[in-house]
């Protein structure tokens, strides 16, 4: 099999490969997991798709939606090896030869983006503009929201295929300019006054060197990896997984404790 995405094999087996289009973050500090190290406006991942022979009885999930949805067609495998992807989708009669309209890949991000996730929304002590000390505790947290953290869903309907995806923040690491890096799984706790002098439990840092080794401010990035689950609608449909990454950032000023008056 060539790397021609019209590409098809002969009968009995028909085999057609085919491109998703390319897919441009909604935000500039966002990429796709699919992209990483392509840049912004990769393509996602080529898919190969077979036309089942047998098809499957017409009691299968994929017939019954299928025919429901399109009318006359025919049941394909389609094999992603880029994500791992395996599934069954339904190919409807009359597209160029048999070359799927709609990938419920291409829909679920579509979904995603219509969700406008954005970098994490930083609560972070000491505040962006105040002063820290070194050796003292940094409390690292973000506040929750559907597009910050999550969860957050949506749908998405292209060529008759509907896919709804669910989002949520399954980690979050963050560089803290010293040259080291915190790694934590949920959403950290917001300091408050009562909490004194105490480290943060689930996410916090120690400085050990003031900013001005970072040129007065130590940079603080926030990087967000989101969990997507998708799934095609009708019940039973097919499932897929997809990872999408956000980047927020503060400033922090850390002084020696006896320059403080």
């Amino acid at each position: 099999m060539g790397n021609d995405p019209g590409c098809r094999g002969a009968a009995p087996d028909v085999t057609v490969c085919a491109s998703a289009p390319v897919r441009t973050p909604g935000k500039s500090d966002s990429q796709s997991a699919a992209a990483k190290g392509g840049g912004k406006g990769s393509a996602a991942p080529k898919c190969i798709y077979t036309k089942m022979v047998p098809q499957p009885p017409a009691e299968n999930l994929a017939m019954q939606n299928g025919k429901e949805r399109e009318g006359k067609g025919a049941a394909y495998q389609v094999m992603c090896p880029g994500t791992g992807r395996i599934g069954v989708v339904w190919i409807p009669d009359g597209n160029a030869p048999g070359a799927p309209a709609i990938d419920p890949e291409v829909v679920a991000r579509q979904a995603v983006d219509s969700m406008k996730l954005v970098g994490p929304d930083i609560a972070i002590n000491p505040k962006p503009g105040g002063k820290g000390l070194v050796g003292m505790p940094v409390w690292m947290a973000v506040d929750q929201s559907p597009t910050t953290y999550g969860p957050n869903s949506a749908s998405a309907t292209a060529g008759g295929v509907t896919v709804t995806a669910t989002a949520k923040v399954k980690s979050i690491v963050w560089n803290m300019d010293d040259g080291t890096s915190v790694t934590c799984s949920g959403p950290g706790t917001v300091y408050r006054k009562s909490f004194g002098m105490k480290q943060s439990p689930d996410c916090g840092h120690v400085y050990k060197q003031t900013s001005d080794s970072a040129g007065g401010k130590f940079k603080v990035s926030a990087t967000a990896t989101w969990a997507v689950g998708w799934q095609v609608a009708g019940g039973g449909g097919e499932t897929g997984q997809l990872t999408e990454v956000r980047n927020s950032q503060v400033a922090l000023t850390i002084i020696e404790s006896q320059a403080v008056n």
